[in-house]
Order: C-alpha cells, then sequence, then structure tokens
C-alpha cells in the first residue's frame, strides 16, 4: 500500500504541477501534498483526495465513504478530503481545475486563521468582539487601525444597536496596544463624547474623523 501510495504522489506532483512545487509529508498515516506550505490535498491508500471547498458543488459530497478516514492515535479521524474516483483522475483538466479550487480555498482559510490569530493578540479584542468586527469587514489589525476606533464601532453599531461606549474604548485601547482602562484621558473624553451624540440622535451619523 505505501508503494501505491508513493507511486500516486508522484504522479499527482507531475499532472498537478501548474499549481506551483509540490511538496509531500507524511500525516496520520498518509502524505500530505501542499503548494507554499499550504496543504491542498492528501494521498492515502495509494489514492489522492482533494480538500472540500464550496466551489466544487457540482461535484458535491453526498456519501461519508468518499471522505477521508485516517488513524490518529488508534482512533479513526474523519477528514474534510474527498475521494478523486478514477474518472475525474483521468479527466486531467477537471481534476487540474479542482485542485487549483482547493489549493484557494486552502490559502483562504490560511490567511483568515493567521490573520485570526493577530486579532486575538490586540489588548481587549475578545472572541466574541473578533467575531463582529469580521462581519463588518474588519478581519486584521491594520484594517482597525486604517478605519479608526470611531468609524469601526460606528459599523458594530449597524448590526449591534446595543454596543455600550466600553467597547468603542476597547477597540480604541487595541489600536493603540494598551488596555482600554488608561486609553489617555483627553482621547478617551473625545470619544466618550461622540458616542453620547450619537446614541443620543434617532439615526446613525457617519462620523467624520477617527
Amino acid at each position: 500500500m505505501k508503494k501505491l501510495s508513493y507511486k500516486r504522489i508522484y504522479e499527482s506532483e507531475e499532472c498537478l504541477s501548474p499549481l506551483g512545487m509540490i511538496h509531500h509529508r507524511s500525516l496520520f498515516g498518509g502524505y500530505s501534498l501542499s503548494v507554499d506550505d499550504t496543504v491542498f490535498a492528501m494521498v492515502a491508500h495509494g489514492d489522492l483526495y482533494l480538500r472540500v471547498c464550496e466551489e466544487q458543488a457540482t461535484y458535491q459530497v453526498t456519501d461519508r465513504q468518499r471522505l477521508l478516514t485516517l488513524n490518529k492515535r488508534g482512533r479513526p479521524i474523519l477528514l474534510n478530503y474527498y475521494l478523486v474516483d478514477e474518472d475525474l483522475w483521468h479527466n486531467t483538466p477537471l481534476l487540474l481545475q479542482k485542485s487549483a479550487q482547493s489549493l484557494l480555498e486552502a490559502r483562504k482559510e490560511k490567511r483568515i486563521q493567521e490573520w485570526s490569530r493577530r486579532m486575538r493578540k490586540l489588548p481587549n479584542i475578545t472572541y466574541q468582539l473578533e467575531k463582529l468586527l469580521d462581519e463588518v469587514g474588519i478581519h486584521d489589525p491594520e484594517t482597525l487601525k486604517a478605519v479608526g476606533a470611531l468609524t469601526a464601532w460606528f459599523r458594530l453599531r449597524n448590526i449591534r444597536k446595543d454596543l455600550s461606549i466600553n467597547v468603542l474604548l476597547a477597540l480604541e485601547g487595541a489600536i493603540q496596544g494598551i488596555h482600554a482602562a488608561i486609553v489617555p484621558w483627553q482621547r478617551r473624553q473625545h470619544l466618550i463624547e461622540w458616542a453620547e451624540m450619537l446614541t443620543a440622535r434617532e439615526e446613525g451619523i457617519t462620523p467624520d474623523e477617527r
């Protein structure tokens, strides 16, 4: 079986070479295939498996037996990779297309995970606040700093009217790299006055300054 897997690995590397330099390594009893350290496929039991992604709705995985199952510490784990059957394997253009989609989706997820880790390193950014920021298009520290605390809070209030001024101070602290409680007094007062002015009105206003 190991020889079959290596054979499929080398065949896959040759077939999918237009995607870039493909590397493989042992993983969970199988072998991962990656481009630029991004895993998009697996080889196990002599077969190729591609990462499931939304773009492959026309090739929907409805049979759980088509998904890759490997053993980790003696326990079976179901991975989000679907079997490349013989029909797909011999259809090189389609296989290359679906492999490219899997790689693109894997890169997107990896980028989001990296953004998430960086956001959580900021002070005052809780898991819940991170998710809210993500909903309004603020995915990373650079974007948060670019839009500023006022605009970020204004966007958040469009989806959560009950957000308190403390969240605004938390955002400002995150931008400055400090705890919300020690935001400089002058800046704190400016933020509070602006927030009170906004909440006092029946309709929201777009902040002119950050």
